[in-house]
C-alpha cells in the first residue's frame, strides 16, 4: 500500500501544467513571468516579460508622454483626488442648515450681522452658477447660465464617449462614467427647461 506522501506526490503530478506565456519582446524566447501595463489609456491591460526585458520597459515607460503641460497639471491635479472630481463640502444637490436662507431667524437678531447683510446686498450675476452646481458644471465641462436641450446634448456625448462597452470594460472609464451621471441628475433637476419644451411636458387641462 503507499503510503500518504506518494498518494499525494501522484496526485499532483497528474495535474495538468497552466500554460507559459513567452517573453514578448522581440527575439526573447525566456518565459514572460512579469507583467507590465499597456500604455496610459489601459493600466489594467497588460504586457508579459522576462525579468531583464520589464526592467528595460519600466525603465522606459513614461506615464505622460505624448502629452503638453497644460494637460499634465490637469491630470496631476486630478491625481491628487485619486481621479474623481471634488465636489464643495456638503453641497451634492442638498443644502447647508447654517446658510442664511435657511437659517431660521423669526426675531431678526441675526439680520444685521456682517454675513446677512452681505447675502442680502449682493446682487447675483446672470453669468455666475449656484456654488452647488459649480463642481457638476466641471464634471460635465459646462458653463452657464445653461438649458435643457444643452445639458443633454452634453451628457449623450459623454456616456457615449465612456460608456463600459466603448472602452474595453475600463474601470476608469466606468468610474468617470458614474460621476457624469452624477452630475446629470443634480443638474437636470436645476435647469430650467426652454419655454416650448416646458408646455410640452405641463399636463394638459
Amino acid at each position: 500500500m503507499a503510503r500518504r506522501s506518494e498518494r499525494i506526490q501522484l496526485g499532483l503530478a497528474d495535474q495538468p501544467e497552466a500554460p507559459v506565456r513567452s517573453c514578448e519582446h522581440a527575439g526573447c524566447s525566456n518565459a514572460g513571468e512579469f507583467r507590465a501595463p499597456k500604455d496610459r489609456a489601459h493600466l489594467n491591460q497588460y504586457r508579459w516579460f522576462c525579468l531583464d526585458h520589464v526592467r528595460e520597459y519600466n525603465r522606459a515607460w513614461d506615464y505622460y508622454k505624448g502629452m503638453g503641460p497644460t494637460e499634465i497639471e490637469a491630470e496631476l491635479r486630478s491625481d491628487s483626488g485619486w481621479q474623481r472630481p471634488t465636489w464643495p463640502l456638503g453641497r451634492l444637490g442638498g443644502f447647508n442648515p447654517f446658510e442664511s436662507e435657511y437659517l431660521r431667524d423669526p426675531l431678526g437678531i441675526l439680520r444685521d450681522t456682517p454675513l446677512h447683510k452681505a447675502k442680502r446686498d449682493r446682487v447675483p450675476r446672470r453669468d455666475e452658477p449656484p456654488a452647488e452646481l459649480r463642481a457638476a458644471l466641471d464634471v460635465l465641462g459646462l458653463a452657464w447660465p445653461l438649458d435643457a436641450a444643452a445639458l443633454r446634448t452634453r451628457y449623450k456625448e459623454l456616456a457615449k464617449r465612456y460608456h463600459p462597452d466603448a472602452n474595453g470594460g475600463d474601470r476608469q472609464a466606468e468610474e468617470r462614467l458614474k460621476d457624469i451621471n452624477r452630475a446629470y441628475s443634480l443638474l437636470r433637476r436645476r435647469v430650467p427647461a426652454r419655454p416650448a419644451e416646458a408646455a410640452a411636458a405641463a399636463p394638459a387641462g
